[in-house]
């Protein structure tokens, strides 16, 4: 597929994206972006998302997994968040909980994940599950847009790269590369 998809903050200006891009098509797949774009979101509860390492328990969304497995110095996992469909009060930080030690593999697990290979086994994993069996509808939709010029999907976060632990990876990167088939093999880089 011959496309042109970029990733951008959410509080980039339409004319700066437009004078970067002419004619470019600009979907907020933010967690305050519209219908059907807003179902990107991890925060949006599409429900039924499997969780890695614990077979049987599903989540709400993406990001109830990400936080209900991780691990803070004085917070354990915390299956609460799985089941929360309010796409607010998700995040756990460190400065309620304290240093985070890791994402626990599964919510009975005894493994404690450090951040890239979490990143790996979880989020990942799990953005993808939700990409293909609850989001090809709006996939079907972004395609012929990408296909028709510029694409430019606004996202919070605009780190590109699964390798780079400085920041929260973007989810609109990796819808980027589900459409371009680029996804990220982690995998082969930490074993």
């Amino acid at each position: 597929m011959n496309v042109d998809i970029h990733i951008a903050h959410h509080a980039t200006k339409p004319a700066s994206i437009e004078k970067k891009y002419p004619s470019a098509t600009i979907v907020d797949v933010t967690s305050k972006g519209p219908q059907p774009w807003v179902r990107f979101s991890p925060f949006y509860p599409l429900g039924g998302i499997p969780v890695p390492f614990t077979p049987g328990q599903t989540s709400e969304s993406v990001e109830g997994i990400w936080q209900g497995l991780k691990v803070f110095e004085s917070a354990g996992v915390d299956p609460r968040m799985l089941s929360n469909r309010t796409m607010r009060d998700l995040k756990r930080t460190q400065r309620r909980f304290g240093p985070t030690l890791g994402h626990r593999a599964g919510l009975e697990g005894q493994a404690l994940l450090p951040y890239l290979r979490a990143r790996a086994e979880i989020y990942l994993p799990s953005y993808r599950w939700a990409l293909d069996h609850k989001l090809q509808e709006e996939l079907a939709e972004l395609r012929p847009l990408a296909q028709a010029g510029p694409l430019v999907l606004l996202d919070y976060e605009t780190n590109t790269d699964p390798l780079n632990p400085a920041k929260p990876l973007s989810h609109a990167a990796l819808v980027r590369a589900y459409l371009l088939d680029e996804w990220p093999d982690m995998n082969s880089v930490l074993s």
